[in-house]
């Protein structure tokens, strides 16, 4: 076997981890905050740990870029509780595929910020993915499950089209790890009054299932993908990330008997061809990792940065 076809094997469990992520929103009987404040801690921990190893710095270039970092870590700890809330409320399908609707607020956020030029391709999988979320929609109604998941499942959407820009600032000058470990750790941060405001302590099966998805599901997934990025173009990492939802939906099939409706068969394949045009599209023209798991915490134009 080559190393070639190492990193893609690499790529692919990363995903794989990835997509079975949302899965611990049904497996762990706790909050959403709570599920997010675990991943968080025990990924930014292990970062941590990582780091002393290796004898790295933890200073970033700038103190305005520590300060943007501790700020986009509010918005990751928000991000994946609204994820993992959209997947209580409704289904594994609709909160993986709502997630993957973030290019539509990309599309309008990022020329905001950037002061770039509105393109109409970029309104064109806007569109589509409106399309596509229209056909989720069981009916507009807030006491359906359905749809509040949906808006559930938006919100996080957009909260990490926030994010992502955000890393976009960041990752110029500092590396994707290093990124990655202030926002979970300013994520873990702001989460923990929550958790100390619990009465009761976590139950043990709950407090290992958090570590797993941390350790497992989050550090060594980045750890996977990037380590595989060496190997892999952008473009076939775009790919293969655009299996994520799909492997979220069939892990939730065979492990928790969730089977996905027409609804949510015809409207994410709407989504998913949108996102994957859209992300395929941005590869080409950035020449980095596409990954929507990955660049909420990692950068996505660190690809030759080692494995942690």
């Amino acid at each position: 076997m080559t190393e070639g076809h190492r990193s893609l094997i690499r790529i692919h469990l990363a995903v794989l981890l990835f997509g079975f992520s949302g899965l611990f929103a049904r497996l762990i009987h706790l909050p959403a905050w709570t599920i997010t404040w675990g991943r968080v801690t025990f990924a930014s921990l292990s970062l941590l740990v990582l780091f002393l190893l290796r004898g790295e710095s933890l200073r970033m270039r700038t103190p305005r870029q520590t300060a943007l970092a501790l700020g986009a870590g509010v918005v990751l700890a928000g991000h994946w509780s609204a994820f993992f809330q959209s997947i209580q409320t409704s289904t594994v399908a609709v909160g993986t595929l709502t997630f993957a609707t973030f290019p539509l607020f990309a599309a309008f956020l990022e020329p905001l910020i950037f002061r770039e030029r509105l393109r109409l391709r970029d309104l064109t999988t806007a569109s589509v993915l409106i399309l596509g979320v229209a056909i989720l929609v069981p009916r507009a109604d807030l006491g359906d499950a359905m749809t509040r998941g949906i808006l559930w499942g938006m919100l996080g959407s957009l909260s990490f089209a926030v994010l992502s820009l955000m890393n976009r600032s960041l990752v110029r000058d500092n590396r994707g790890t290093l990124v990655a470990f202030y926002e979970q750790g300013a994520a873990a941060l702001v989460l923990t009054p929550l958790v100390l405001l619990r009465r009761d302590p976590l139950p043990l099966p709950d407090l290992a299932l958090l570590a797993l998805v941390g350790v497992v599901f989050t550090a060594g997934a980045h750890s996977l993908f990037i380590g595989g990025m060496r190997k892999v173009t952008a473009r076939a990492a775009g790919v293969i990330s655009g299996l994520e939802p799909v492997y979220a939906i069939l892990g939730a099939l065979v492990l928790l008997g969730e089977t996905p409706s027409l609804r949510e068969c015809l409207g994410g394949a709407v989504v998913l061809s949108a996102a994957a045009a859209s992300t395929l599209r941005s590869a080409r023209e950035s020449g980095g990792s596409p990954s929507p798991a990955v660049s909420a915490t990692l950068s996505p134009n660190d690809p030759k940065e080692g494995s942690p």
